[in-house]
């Protein structure tokens, strides 16, 4: 197993190294000049000249990245902002801010608005499913089934505005979606975030709820199953001792996927209720051009994405003890 883990550890880097380039090369076809957007209204060849030096856009692609990744492994005191400690992603082109300290600050948005959302739908998704497998061909099963399939079609850009104009501005039911420090104020925290999270886990929820039914379906026809069924088990035994566990590895892989994307930024989402959180910044870095800034948000959900594909196949040879004999 840990030698496993090390060849997927070392496969993660170099994924993230061909990222990089990839980010880095793409970057510069890009028609927009992130000069011209901090010249202001006085710009001139002069003042845009000062300012590629300033940023070290002067210098040839392969020099400007090999500077990147110095920086990125050992820091850099090279900054006319001052010095910045590993990983340094250097300075933001629009704010003028260490892009690490950036990425910090707007993290725990992120994790808030996916630890809950994962929760709930985790929860009404998996328990949907399995009640809907548990009664399948009942009216609580077809009820479930259609359910998710028209949620499931749905977007965050269609429910969010939704949610918001009937939730908030008609019915003055909840508060505007916002983000406080949960350690200065929890009940804050909560009630901002109470309609992302149920708009996000209700996409997420119908998803989960199709997947964990046909799942529990097909582990209740497999061979060990139906033996365990022809000794004389109880019906719900055979279901929670046999077959939930084997109708969890394909949950806990889009799990793993799902999760890993969503901390390396719910873009839809944050944009959509207005969270400063990974998500917003993304967009951010995208509008003004900004490619440290640009650079740091693709690495690190790039990172999120395959951590947690890492820990989804560690995580299958406690499900399965096929996998460990394997």
């Amino acid at each position: 197993m840990l030698r496993f883990l090390v060849r997927r550890f070392l496969g993660a880097v170099v994924i993230l190294f061909l990222l990089s380039i990839v980010a880095f090369v793409l970057f510069f076809g890009v028609p927009r000049d992130p000069a011209l957007l901090m010249c202001g209204k006085t710009c001139n060849p002069d003042s845009i000249a000062n300012i590629h030096h300033v940023l070290g856009l002067d210098k040839s692609i392969p020099e400007q990245y090999w500077i990147f990744l110095h920086n990125l492994v050992l820091g850099s005191d090279g900054f006319a902002q001052g010095p910045c400690p590993a990983p340094c992603f250097g300075y933001s082109y629009h704010t003028n801010e260490q892009v690490w300290g950036t990425l910090v600050d707007r993290l725990p948005t992120t994790v808030s608005l996916t630890i809950g959302g994962a929760i709930l739908f985790l929860i009404v998704g998996l328990g949907t499913g399995l009640l809907a497998a548990w009664r399948r061909g009942t009216l609580i099963d077809k009820t479930a089934t259609a359910g998710a399939m028209v949620l499931s079609s749905m977007q965050i850009y269609f429910l969010g505005p939704l949610a918001l104009a009937i939730l908030v501005y008609q019915t003055h039911w909840f508060e505007k979606p916002s983000y406080n420090d949960f350690l200065a104020n929890p009940a804050s925290w909560f009630a901002g975030l109470i309609i992302p999270w149920a708009v996000l886990s209700t996409i997420f929820a119908a998803q989960y709820t199709r997947m964990a039914r046909s799942s529990m379906i097909e582990q209740l026809q497999e061979e060990h199953v139906r033996t365990a069924r022809a000794k004389g088990m109880s019906r719900r035994y055979v279901f929670f001792r046999y077959a939930w566990r084997g109708s969890l590895i394909p949950i806990v892989t889009i799990f793993g996927i799902d999760l890993g994307s969503l901390l390396g930024g719910a873009i839809i989402t944050e944009t959509t209720f207005g969270l400063p959180g990974l998500g917003q910044l993304a967009v951010q870095s995208v509008f003004f051009s900004d490619l440290p800034l640009l650079l740091g948000v693709m690495l690190f959900s790039a990172t999120m994405i395959l951590l947690f594909n890492i820990i989804v196949d560690a995580c299958y040879a406690f499900i399965d003890p096929r996998v460990r004999l394997s």
